[in-house]
């Protein structure tokens, strides 16, 4: 992305915080700071709110997220309110909602969700 959108960070922060995420992540798992599934929503989130593309950018962190609690963890993936949430809807905006939330450091609704 080269311009700026209505959310996230500034496109041109992009690189440097992608790269901080990467290394706190690397932290977290070398000091078992964060239970797996919590290190996952953690690291969605931030990757959400980064907002590096255009467009995509949920769906890319949700596949992030399944990607470590199966790669890092062995766990099986988050089951994100077993719906489409590309999709316009009640469980998008509970999602939106519990994504909000955390941008305060609250995750408990994104951790509650993203099991359910």
């Amino acid at each position: 992305m080269k311009s700026e959108k209505n959310i996230g960070i500034r496109y041109i922060d992009i690189p440097v915080e992608v790269h901080k995420l990467c290394d706190e992540a690397v932290g977290w798992i070398e000091f078992d700071v964060y239970p797996s599934d919590e290190f996952a929503v953690r690291f969605h989130h931030r990757v959400v709110f980064i907002h590096a593309f255009s467009n995509g950018n949920g769906r890319h962190a949700r596949f992030m997220a399944d990607l470590i609690l199966g790669k890092i963890f062995n766990k099986e993936p988050f089951s994100w309110g077993r719906v489409n949430l590309a999709k316009t809807g009640d469980v998008r905006a509970m999602y939106i909602e519990a994504l909000k939330k955390a941008d305060n450091y609250n995750y408990e609704a994104l951790l509650k969700f993203v099991r359910s």
